[in-house]
């Protein structure tokens, strides 16, 4: 009997190398699953469906686990303003460990052997993906046949063609990941220091030249509306963000960071929606959370971020991070105002109930009304105490 391998399936070229090898090579019988978190419209959906079956699978199916990979993380990495590196928003990273959990699920529903993905050896998605599995189905076989033979890009097309698989290669050059937090590219100039994307790689091109203004209203830290309108979907209310900030072709960036496995990696991005609604999270949190509530926020939101990037989303700490970010969300309430324009935004103010910038207390730099001039005196002096002492001792 043949071996019965389920594929993690996306479309792209090394996914496809995957289909092709297992089934026309290893004669295996490969079933595919592509699993949607948010980045994919139906044509699309069909269009890697039909792909797949001229390819070899046996079956094919699409698993949304979208709803799902908002619930359990995006909302944590809004709560946390996670950016890695201060940039780059984990668009691909915090949903590979939703699609691993989502195709576990379903090769233990058709009881495969084995678990195949279409990773390199040079990347970070073949420990995401190979933990997960690990972790959860310790007993299925995970195949990784490009990590595996460590083949190159060309090498893979050249394959796909002597087989007759016909499909827009110059494309193939990049590897792109799409979903609802945003898209990565990379490839060729990525795999340089110095290079950038050319406008053309990015899935979005600025249509919009004029300024626009929108508003963007949050509960409890989560977003809630735009423009005015409250949005209970929060896949729609993402959408609709995205589908504004894209025409000015908002949320381009490239990120550089250290990979899971120790060398330095490059990839360009796309992430409009998710970049306005972290930064106007954040502009909301500063008027509204006391100093050390953004002090400590600010440290365990960064470690969030970091375990995520790291395939650390099982690891217990994880659920205590996520149980202080949403307790410490309570009061993040309001709107807050931003001005759109081309390939950038600015954050213009916010409204709040909640806001401490009250004028009953003062106003910075101008009028104090809680306070006087000696009360500043003696607690400058107190605070400045410990400093003095030690400058008195140690003149030299």
């Amino acid at each position: 009997m043949k071996k019965k391998v389920l594929l993690a399936f996306s479309g792209g070229l090394d996914t496809s190398y995957c289909a092709k090898y297992l089934s026309a090579i290893k004669g295996y019988e490969v079933h595919s699953a592509i699993v949607n978190t948010g980045g994919f419209s139906l044509d699309e959906l069909l269009r890697i469906e039909q792909t797949a079956y001229k390819l070899g699978v046996i079956s094919h199916i699409v698993l949304d686990v979208t709803a799902d990979y908002y619930q359990k993380c995006i909302r944590y990495m809004v709560y946390g303003n996670v950016l890695r590196n201060n940039t780059y928003p984990l668009s691909v990273s915090s949903e590979r460990t939703f699609q691993a959990l989502a195709l576990v699920k379903y090769a233990k529903e058709i009881n495969v052997e084995a678990i195949a993905h279409g990773s390199t050896g040079a990347g970070n998605d073949q420990v995401r993906f190979d933990s997960a599995f690990k972790i959860l189905a310790p007993n299925v076989e995970i195949i990784a046949p490009i990590r595996e033979m460590k083949l190159s890009r060309q090498q893979e097309i050249d394959f796909l063609k002597e087989h007759q698989i016909k499909a827009d290669w110059e494309k193939a050059e990049y590897s792109i990941n799409k979903g609802i937090w945003g898209t990565s590219i990379g490839g060729k100039e990525t795999l340089t220091s110095n290079l950038a994307l050319p406008d053309e790689s990015y899935p979005s091109q600025p249509i919009k030249t004029t300024p626009e203004k929108i508003e963007l209203e949050f509960e409890k830290g989560e977003i809630i509306g735009l423009n005015g309108q409250r949005i209970s979907d929060k896949i729609e209310l993402i959408n609709k963000i995205e589908n504004i900030a894209s025409k000015f072709a908002i949320g381009r960036d490239i990120h550089v960071g250290d990979t899971i496995i120790g060398i330095k990696g490059r990839v360009g991005f796309e992430a409009a929606a998710a970049l306005l609604i972290i930064k106007a999270h954040h502009s909301l949190e500063k008027h509204v959370l006391t100093k050390w509530q953004l002090h400590y926020k600010e440290n365990l939101g960064n470690v969030y971020g970091m375990m995520l990037h790291e395939s650390q989303y099982f690891e217990p700490v994880m659920r205590d991070i996520e149980a202080f970010l949403e307790s410490n969300q309570k009061n993040v309430t309001g709107k807050v105002f931003i001005k759109l324009m081309p390939y950038h935004f600015q954050i213009q103010g916010i409204e709040s109930k909640y806001d401490l910038m009250s004028s009953k207390f003062g106003n910075y730099g101008e009028e104090n009304k809680s306070w006087t001039a000696q009360d500043v005196i003696g607690f400058t002096n107190i605070m400045s105490n410990q400093m003095k002492i030690y400058h008195e001792v140690n003149k030299d």
